[in-house]
């Protein structure tokens, strides 16, 4: 049998010249880092194709937006760098389960729709499912959280199929292999075939393509739609240091948000203060006991918290200096201020 290892001797092909079906190769896997962003840059890529879906709770479409015109919006942490250390072992362990020979090949574009790209993270090279085994196809990795698990119990969850469909859809592949480790220690496997999605990939190209002519091309910035805690983190990202002041006009979206803001923010006064409430009528009905019946069964009871340690910081920076500076790391974070003014409705 030929292993990933094996494979990976083989010469590599030349930029420019085709690697699969529809995809010619832009650069090789072996490119640095920075050469591979920047590439990608004039494209749109697997990785972005769940984002501008609005599949990625992390990554908004906005994200994706301004890292195409060259800002510095790239926070990749703890998962990415796990990700990329187990991709080489995941890639062997199939092979080896498939008895299959898999390659890197780097960042591909599709002939006739440039910015169309992906970087795929194995070609290969004998199929174990076709009868020829020179099939042409290619084997997506991924390392998951266990607390994520239940989302792979009925195949690939729609992100990573929305980015294997892209794969598809770049390389003109007829079907594509995935694996995946789950909480480090739990291997799953299996493929996505084209026939099975013709509406769903027709869908994404047009999507991906309208993102990249409107937005992209067109240098207009997508809404800030999606998860308001990655949205804040990208514009602290973006904007590290603000000063001055801007004029928001009476129909602006950002009065609308305003106004927003407001209403959410006097119901969620309203709903703690009436759950606070809740609690202690909840506490004074149970007496001296710990557990409430109700029908002879536990309604709640009230349970001691393991909450973490309080840390009086001003008497450990006073005492210990040294101490402080090597274990507290600032964590900046800002907070809406709305002026007096415009507390009430406007």
């Amino acid at each position: 049998m030929t292993t990933t290892a094996q494979a990976g001797a083989t010469t590599a092909p030349a930029a420019g010249r085709r690697v699969t079906p529809t995809g010619r190769l832009i650069l090789s896997a072996d490119a640095d880092r920075d050469v591979w962003l920047q590439a990608r840059r004039a494209g749109i890529g697997s990785s972005d194709v769940p984002a501008v879906l609005g599949l990625i709770k992390q990554n908004p479409p906005l994200k994706v937006y301004l890292d195409k015109l060259g800002h510095d919006v790239d926070d990749a942490g703890e998962a990415a760098y796990w990700g990329t250390v187990n991709e080489e072992p995941v890639a062997r362990r199939w092979a080896m389960q498939n008895r299959s020979v898999i390659r890197r090949v780097g960042l591909v574009s599709h002939v006739d729709h440039p910015h169309w790209m992906t970087t795929l993270d194995r070609i290969v090279t004998q199929c174990p499912l076709s009868e020829d085994e020179q099939a042409p196809c290619a084997l997506e990795v991924k390392t998951r959280s266990a607390f994520k698990a239940a989302q792979w119990h009925a195949g690939a969850p729609d992100d990573v199929l929305a980015q294997i469909l892209w794969q598809i859809i770049v390389n003109g592949y007829e079907h594509m292999h995935f694996a995946v480790l789950i909480g480090g220690n739990e291997y799953h496997q299996g493929t996505v075939r084209r026939d099975a999605y013709p509406d769903v990939m027709a869908d994404i190209s047009a999507a991906m393509d309208r993102f990249w002519e409107e937005h992209v091309l067109a240098q207009v910035a997508p809404a800030p739609t999606g998860d308001g805690d990655a949205l804040t983190g990208l514009f602290r990202r973006l904007h590290p240091s603000r000063s001055g002041a801007v004029d928001i006009d009476l129909n602006s979206e950002a009065l609308d948000a305003l106004l927003d803001y407001g209403v959410h923010q006097r119901a969620e006064a309203a709903e703690k203060k009436a759950k606070t409430a809740a609690k202690a009528r909840m506490i004074a009905a149970l007496g001296d006991a710990q557990s409430a019946l109700i029908g002879g069964e536990r309604a709640y009871s009230l349970e001691p918290s393991n909450a973490a340690p309080r840390v009086d910081l001003e008497q450990l920076a006073e005492r210990w200096p040294d101490v402080y500076a090597a274990c507290v790391t600032p964590n900046p974070t800002e907070r809406i201020d709305i002026a007096k003014k415009f507390k009430g409705d406007i």
